[in-house]
């Protein structure tokens, strides 16, 4: 899918859509994901609690998962 974003994303065959984030391959949930991601969006992951958000053209972890500690995308 072309999205006109930094991050790299994909979606699998279970409709989960992940993203590479800072080395790293980041669950960015399912049907949370906004379709098409824009510039300014944000949204909450049900399944782990992470809250991200596309900022100048980039996914950025806004608050990091349950049990973790630190910030994806900083």
């Amino acid at each position: 899918m072309a999205f006109n974003l930094i991050t790299k994303v994909w979606q699998t065959g279970n409709l989960e859509w992940w993203g590479r984030i800072d080395g790293r391959d980041v669950y960015l949930g399912r049907r949370e994901f906004p379709l098409p991601p824009m510039e300014g969006d944000q949204w909450r992951v049900a399944a782990t609690g992470a809250i991200f958000r596309i900022e100048k053209g980039a996914v950025r972890c806004v608050q990091p998962p349950h049990g973790e500690s630190g910030q994806e995308g900083q």
